[in-house]
């Protein structure tokens, strides 16, 4: 029932080390940082190019699921041709992905079928065309 001075000194006496106890929390918010906020920002910035370089002819998937090919690029809006004859008017922000965009091929570079000229596949050549003996 009574309690010796010296037993109930020693029981309480810590809340000294506040670096000790600071330290999981700062650990915890590194973490988050590395795995989530840094790399989301990384994705962000790459949508953000990806937008702002769209062009005449690029396919693209707008938000709603619409794929479509940009015909015409205002500062703030696009015209898209979602089918043939059918345009539509769309903010550049509601732009999910930039698909394909159009290369511009050189004269002569390319076959009637759209397969370069001197692709080996097509003369037989590369690697299964080795292995089948064809020269």
């Amino acid at each position: 029932m009574f309690v010796s001075t010296a037993w109930a000194q020693g029981a309480g006496a810590g809340g000294g080390d506040l670096f000790g106890a600071l330290m999981p929390l700062v650990l915890i918010f590194v973490v988050f940082y590395f795995l989530l906020i840094r790399p989301q920002q990384k994705k962000q910035k790459t949508h953000q190019a990806k937008l702002e370089a769209i062009r005449r002819g690029d396919k693209i998937m707008l938000g709603g699921g619409i794929y479509g090919t940009v015909t015409k690029v205002q500062d703030s809006d696009l015209t898209v041709e979602i089918a043939e004859g059918v345009k539509v008017s769309a903010a550049r922000a509601t732009v999910l992905d930039v698909l394909t965009k159009p290369e511009p091929a050189a004269a002569g570079e390319q076959k009637k079928g759209g397969a370069p000229a001197n692709d080996e596949a097509a003369k037989g050549g590369g690697i299964l065309g080795k292995f089948l003996g064809r020269k």
